[in-house]
């Protein structure tokens, strides 16, 4: 029989803080002894760069969390039956584990659920360090302090948006915002860190390049939540061939249930079973939607390569091709949880590449001389016009 939890306890609120100041510890102190003598811009931007680091491997964890169904490894939140580790939960995650030895929770799961909020809360106290640290020095630093501020106020609302994961019971438009706050925060934190650095790398990009790589930025954002949206409704199985599905170049689709977005995990929103159509429409469109992304991005890449950056459009080809791989692993391999743990870090990946060409890219003196002109050119054409009026 389940026992009884809260889904909210705060008694070891406290404990937990302590030990997010715990696990940044070390890396503060190492930024700090290893460039001890660097200026104070140096160690942010250092630390940022760590940050960063860290928050990938955080994005990783996550999806190794989801899809290890250890998500409701410890049902209450923030800790597990109201205690700081699974250790002091025994009792409880033995008697769950007992009585459903397959089930949401066990000793594994609880483990794997309570290191990943230990992860996230010292990357959350990294992050109020860069916050609190960024505006006392403001006048330091290239940096404007209000998007280390920006990026510790969105930490928070992903934390909240943790706790609702497991509060709500995986709900899938939950998970996956969940997801997606993962990745805003990685470029928040990739701005900050290209800032650092800003000029000194810099290159000029053509009106052509700006429209490619923003456009491709925008639909990776938007395939990276189609995916989360499969991967939270577990449909990467309602297709396990390519490139066809279900023996059909087009099979039965369902897309009104399959893109209900509030809904519980596995119904609809009336409270039935969803169905096989519906879970096959969430995968058939994230696979279609995926050729529009890797034409644009790959287009971008091309476009970085002629203007000198290889090595953005080297990462961003090779990342497309990682996700190939991996995609085309899960469905055909039946989802191993190898290549979905990849799949999702390169998603990662290329969101962090990206964010970095863009910060770096600075309109090409040809486009400023075109617009320039353009300008002088209708200034004189509103000149001759207001002057045969006045006439």
């Amino acid at each position: 029989m389940s026992t009884e939890v809260d889904l909210y306890n705060y008694a070891p609120v406290v404990k937990l803080l302590l030990l997010g100041i715990l696990i940044a510890l070390p890396v503060l102190l190492w930024v700090w002894m290893r460039h001890k003598h660097a200026s104070i811009a140096q160690r942010l931007r250092v630390l940022t760069i760590l940050t960063v680091f860290l928050t990938f491997d955080l994005t990783l964890f996550g999806a190794f969390t989801r899809l290890t169904d250890s998500g409701l490894g410890c049902p209450d939140w923030p800790g597990c039956y109201g205690m700081a580790s699974p250790v002091g939960a025994k009792a409880q995650i033995s008697a769950e584990q007992a009585a459903m030895p397959t089930g949401p929770v066990t000793h594994k799961k609880a483990w794997i659920e309570m290191i990943h909020r230990y992860f996230a809360s010292g990357v959350g106290a990294l992050i109020l360090v860069l916050a609190a640290a960024s505006w006392m020095q403001r006048a330091k630093i290239a940096v404007n302090p209000l998007w280390p501020i920006a990026t510790l106020v969105w930490v928070c609302i992903q934390g909240a948006f943790g706790a609702l994961t497991v509060t709500m019971k995986l709900f899938p438009a939950i998970v996956t915002m969940h997801l997606m706050g993962a990745m805003i925060l990685l470029a928040l934190l990739q701005l900050q860190a290209v800032k650092y650095e800003q000029g000194a790398r810099d290159f000029a990009a053509t009106q052509r390049m700006r429209i490619a790589l923003i456009a491709g930025f925008a639909l990776l954002i938007l395939q990276i939540a189609l995916g989360g949206w499969v991967s939270t409704n577990y449909a990467v199985l309602a297709c396990t061939e390519f490139p066809m599905c279900q023996g059909a170049w087009v099979p039965p689709m369902d897309m009104k249930q399959g893109f209900e977005i509030w809904r519980e995990l596995g119904q609809t929103g009336q409270g039935t079973t969803i169905a096989l159509p519906a879970l096959t429409a969430i995968h058939v469109v994230h696979r279609m939607f995926a050729f529009l992304v890797f034409g644009v991005l790959g287009y971008a890449a091309w476009l970085l390569y002629k203007q000198g950056q290889k090595n953005s459009a080297a990462w961003i080809a090779g990342l497309l091709l990682w996700q190939l791989i991996t995609g085309l692993s899960n469905v055909v391999l039946g989802w191993p949880l190898v290549a979905a743990v990849s799949h999702t870090g390169g998603a990662a990946g290329l969101v962090l590449v990206c964010m970095a060409a863009l910060m770096r890219m600075r309109v090409s003196e040809a486009v400023v001389k075109k617009t320039s002109h353009l300008k002088l050119v209708k200034f004189g054409r509103a000149n001759t016009i207001s002057g045969g009026a006045n006439e």
